[in-house]
Order: C-alpha cells, then sequence, then structure tokens
C-alpha cells in the first residue's frame, strides 16, 4: 500500500515538473506565424460574401467564414474611397490625412500637373521597355506593417507584394520590401522596377515565358456555372452595363480572343486577370521560399480584377457573380497550396477590399432608388466661368478631380484675391449643381476636428500639400462621371454605406472562430498585426488593435 502510494506521488511531483517546463518553454519562445498573407479584393463590398454563398464552394470564403473571425461591421472611416488610399490605409493604419495618398491621382502643385500616387520619374522598368514600370513607393509618407516587419527582424523577414494593379502591389508591400510585382498589359508580363532589382529573378522569368496571359485570353469568358442559375444577378442583357470595345451587347459569351487585338490589357477586365495573379503569387511563395525562414514573412496580395469589372458591368451583374465565383476558387487554391508548403495554422491570413462599390445609377432609378451622375468637366468648366465673372478673366482653376476643385494659388496671390473668399464662393456656388449634398472649402477643415458626419471623413482624408481647395460631397447614390454623365457601369469614392463597408476576415494562426458586430476601421487591421507579431506598429497608425480576435 505504501509502495503505490509513493509511486502516486512520484507520478505526481513528475506530473508538476512536466508542466512547469512546457510553462518554462512556452514563457521563453517567442511564437510567430511563420507566414502572413494579406488579402485585399479591389472594389470588394461586404455582401458579396454572402450573396453568392449558394454558388461559393467549401474551402474559400467559407472556409475562412466558417473556421475564421469575421469583422461584420468593418468600414473605411474617410473618403474618397479609392484603391491607392485604401491599399494605403490598410498597411499604415492611418487615413489619407497621415498616409499621403489623398487619391490615385491628385493634383501636384509643384509641378502643375496631375501625379499617380505610385509614378516615380527617378526609376525604371524591369521586365517591360514600357513606362509601366517607372512606380516606386516614394509617394507614401508613412510606413507600412510590413515595412516595420522588416525593420523590427533586420531586414531579415521577406516581404513581397503582388497584384496586376502596380498600386495594389507596391503601396501594401511598404518601402523597405524584398521586391513588388505588377502586371504590364503591353507584354502580357509581371514586372517591377529599378526601385527594387536590376533585373527580374529567373523564376519571374520563367513565369513570364510560360504566356499564361494568352492561355487565358485564347478562349472565350462564358459563365461557370449555367447562366439560368445566376439568380443573384439582375438578367444577362441590359442597359446598365458597357460592353467590351468591339462588342454589340454587353453579354456572354464575351469573346476575348476576337477583343484582344494585340494587347494582353483586357485580362484585367476578366476574372482570369485574378486567375493570373493566384498563379504568380503562388510561384512567388514557392521560389522566394516564404514561411520557410526562422523569421516570419509576409505576402502582400491584391486581387484587382473584381475592380475592372465592377467599373464597366455594376454590381448586379451575372458578370461580377461569376468573377467572386471563380475568385472563390482561387482563394481555395491559395489556402490549400499554404497548407502543403508553410503548414496548416502556421500561417496568419486576413481577408479586406479597399473600397465597396455603388449602385449603378441607371439602375437604382429603374427601380425607384434614388441615385445619378455628375459630370466632372461641367463642374469644371463651370466654375471656371463663374470665377471669371466674379474675379475678371484669369487661371483660376486648376483642375476638379476626386471630387476637389484646386484652385490656382500663384493667380489668386497674383491678383491679390483672398483665398477663404474664393473658396467660400465657389463653395456656395456648386451647391446649385444637382445631385451635389455638401461643399466643403478647406479652410473650413483646418484646426478642427469633427467627430461625426460628412466632415469627419472629409478631415480623414484631407492633406493640405496635396487636397484641393473646395471638397463637394455628393448626394448618397450619385457619383461623379468623368467622361460626363455617365450611365452605364459603377464607381466608388464616397463615404456612403456602399462604398465603405467592407469584409474583415481573420483565419489561419491562433485565430479562433467567431464573428463580431461591433464597428471597426479598416485603419485597426495594421496595428491587429503589430501586436500579434510583437512588433511596432506603424509610424502614423491611428487604429487600435483588435481585441476580439487577439484573444486567443
Amino acid at each position: 500500500m505504501k509502495i503505490r502510494q509513493l509511486k502516486n506521488y512520484l507520478t505526481l511531483i513528475l506530473g508538476f515538473v512536466c508542466l512547469s517546463t512546457f510553462g518554462q518553454k512556452n514563457k521563453n519562445t517567442l511564437e510567430r506565424p511563420k507566414l502572413v498573407v494579406g488579402i485585399v479584393v479591389d472594389q470588394m463590398r461586404y455582401d458579396y460574401l454572402y450573396r453568392y454563398w449558394n454558388k461559393y464552394g467549401n474551402d474559400g470564403f467559407k472556409r475562412l467564414l466558417q473556421k475564421g473571425f469575421s469583422y461584420e461591421n468593418t468600414h473605411y472611416n474617410y473618403e474618397p474611397t479609392y484603391t491607392g488610399p485604401g491599399h494605403a490605409s490598410i498597411y499604415t493604419g492611418t487615413t489619407p490625412a497621415g498616409h499621403g495618398i489623398v487619391g490615385n491621382d491628385w493634383f501636384n502643385r509643384a509641378t502643375g500637373r496631375n501625379i499617380y500616387c505610385t509614378e516615380d520619374k527617378s526609376v525604371q522598368s524591369v521586365g517591360s521597355t514600357s513606362v509601366w514600370g517607372q512606380m516606386s513607393p516614394a509617394n507614401l509618407l508613412a510606413t507600412t506593417i510590413t515595412d516595420q516587419l522588416r525593420m523590427a527582424t533586420n531586414m531579415q523577414s521577406k516581404v513581397i507584394g503582388v497584384c496586376i494593379k502596380d498600386r495594389g502591389s507596391i503601396i501594401p508591400a511598404g518601402h523597405a520590401a524584398n521586391a513588388a510585382y505588377w502586371y504590364d498589359g503591353t507584354n502580357g508580363s509581371w514586372i517591377s522596377s529599378t526601385y527594387y532589382m536590376k533585373e527580374l529573378p529567373a523564376w519571374v522569368q520563367q513565369f513570364n515565358n510560360r504566356k499564361l496571359a494568352d492561355k487565358y485570353l485564347s478562349q472565350p469568358w462564358n459563365t461557370l456555372l449555367p447562366i439560368e442559375q445566376y439568380t443573384e444577378s439582375t438578367p444577362d442583357d441590359n442597359e446598365f452595363e458597357k460592353t467590351f470595345a468591339g462588342e454589340k451587347r454587353p453579354v456572354f459569351p464575351h469573346n476575348l480572343p476576337a477583343l484582344r487585338g494585340k494587347s494582353w490589357d483586357l485580362i484585367r477586365s476578366t476574372p482570369f486577370g485574378n486567375t493570373l495573379t493566384k498563379d504568380f503569387a503562388l510561384e512567388a511563395i514557392k521560389n522566394e521560399n516564404l514561411g520557410k525562414g526562422s523569421n516570419t514573412d509576409f505576402l502582400a496580395l491584391s486581387f484587382s480584377s473584381t475592380d475592372y469589372v465592377g467599373h464597366q458591368f455594376g454590381p448586379n451583374s451575372v458578370e461580377a457573380e461569376d468573377t467572386y465565383i471563380r475568385l472563390d476558387k482561387d482563394i481555395a487554391e491559395v489556402l490549400n497550396f499554404l497548407d502543403k508548403q508553410v503548414g496548416e495554422n502556421q500561417y496568419l491570413i486576413f481577408l479586406s477590399a479597399d473600397h465597396g462599390g455603388a449602385p449603378v445609377p441607371a439602375y437604382a432609378k429603374s427601380i425607384k432608388v434614388p441615385g445619378g451622375t455628375v459630370s466632372s468637366p461641367e463642374i469644371q468648366d463651370s466654375v471656371k466661368q463663374f470665377l471669371n465673372i466674379k474675379y475678371g478673366k484669369a487661371d483660376w482653376v486648376h483642375t476638379f478631380i476626386n471630387r476637389q476643385i484646386y484652385l490656382n494659388h500663384k493667380t489668386i496671390t497674383a491678383k491679390k484675391v483672398n483665398l477663404a473668399e474664393m473658396q467660400q464662393k465657389v463653395a456656395d456656388y456648386l451647391l446649385h449643381f444637382e445631385g451635389v449634398l455638401k461643399t466643403t472649402p478647406a479652410t473650413a477643415l483646418a484646426g478642427s476636428s469633427p467627430e461625426s458626419g460628412v466632415e469627419s471623413y472629409l478631415q480623414k482624408g484631407y492633406l493640405s500639400l496635396r487636397s484641393g481647395d473646395v471638397l463637394v460631397t455628393l448626394l448618397p447614390g450619385w457619383f461623379e462621371g468623368y467622361a460626363g454623365k455617365e450611365t452605364k457601369g459603377s464607381t466608388h469614392g464616397s463615404s456612403n454605406a456602399y462604398d465603405t463597408h467592407v469584409p474583415l476576415l481573420w483565419y489561419g494562426w491562433q485565430v479562433k472562430n467567431g464573428a463580431s458586430s461591433t464597428r471597426v476601421s479598416i485603419t485597426d487591421i495594421a496595428p491587429t498585426i503589430a501586436q500579434w507579431l510583437h512588433i511596432t506598429e506603424p509610424t502614423s497608425t491611428t487604429g487600435r488593435p483588435l481585441q476580439e480576435v487577439l484573444n486567443r
């Protein structure tokens, strides 16, 4: 009896020792995922997660939702909601007021012309003879979470950006990335710039030599499922969609071989642009050995064909539905590849979007929902005429872009006109345009910090060095037409829910299944990753770590 009691006692002691050792090991070992994959889907509204639910497979969006954590009420907290600012806000944890990407383009007062958000004439294309490689993150004023990861590991972590759009690759990859790659429609290849490298790695050259863009453009785009099953969309033949050049009607099948001409650019506006992006991303993971080192690596992966399709056909089209059904399969392939290449639960994924998308105004009107389009050229010309009458003929206006009037400050100074007075007069004048809800002079934003309402969104999207003089807010359902009062296709850019409400899914490493309806901001993503990786958040971060998903 005593021997048995002694054995039990020794077993108990041994158990305490093992637990103590295990606890000490955990305490002394800093656990991090092997790889972080940031997936940004261009122009993905939140409701797309559920609108096409019955058409999705089990390994893509459903897997992320059913095994991951979903923030169901995630919004952008500024305007304008465009691709460049959206990617920058996700990865810097702040808004355009902090990171400086106030649009895809903006007027540069120093040069007197519009500047593209990633243009950099000091670098050259790598992998192409076109100008489309003259790009870098030089215009981004803040660091990204990818920059912080590189610095935290003494540049040992690998960071790669991949997107068919240059801005969707370059901005997320940050200033200190190992590489960023994007697509050149003039040669059908993935390219980079001398900011990152002198020549493309051998694996990229080999990938380009496979000519996959030719393969995907060699057959018509037809629906993946029988077209009568696309019951979540409007009828295929309608008056709300734009046609491809060379088409008579915007209907399936879209004869890509006949429509492409001598360019490879058409693939952007098809779901096969996303598939090509997926193909390249998998090669990047494999050939760069992402997730195989002793430090956490980061793949910034953005799918942008959804945006091209949305602009052309709108959110209620069969084309949009087919694109998301196919994207679901692409994402499933990424997840399954990561399971094998990196290891299940060894990688951390977040999935979100750079903005949503507005209903097509013509469609909205057809179902008695408010909507319309204002003409950007008409507004710009009208303001010029108004100021010529009010102050005398002169070069008063530079441009109207991002729903902002840029006044000519040199002319105003030379003519000794009060800038604030002119801004207010232009703001008052623009209120007479149909579709305009509110106008805000830039001087009214200086020094103010509104916590809610339209002014709050404008303030967070405004940077005096780069933004305009008068900001125009349109009525819900209205958007600007750059070629006049466009009635077909969709766009984005406002602070309305259809543009600000996007998905936010977390999946993989230490993520427990769950969901939250708490309203959170897109700027919360970067500080959440920073806390997860135990590194410093980006320099201008204004977001906060999301504790519900972090409480693991």
